[in-house]
């Protein structure tokens, strides 16, 4: 069981998307839910991920402050999952 960073619920891993920052400090979805590095859950949702940009889930969840880019790049990347 996960916790996404958005809505605070628990889920199976399975269904929910991983978040990973690399070693080389990028942030990347991981749809294997596999690959190494620090990994944040959200939901399958845009509504979630819109939760974790507007209260800072993701930033607390790596510690760090995630530049405006990434969040643009992730939207996009979830709606194009969403839409499967």
């Amino acid at each position: 069981m996960r916790k996404c960073v958005g809505c605070g619920e628990m889920k199976p891993k399975k269904e929910m998307l991983r978040i990973l920052r690399t070693a080389e400090e990028e942030f990347v979805l991981d749809a294997t839910g596999r690959k190494n590095g620090r990994g944040a859950y959200l939901c399958c949702s845009q509504d979630c991920f819109l939760k974790a940009v507007k209260s800072k889930g993701l930033e607390r969840s790596f510690k760090q402050p995630i530049p405006e880019g990434v969040y643009k790049r992730l939207e996009k990347e979830m709606s194009e999952i969403e839409t499967r």
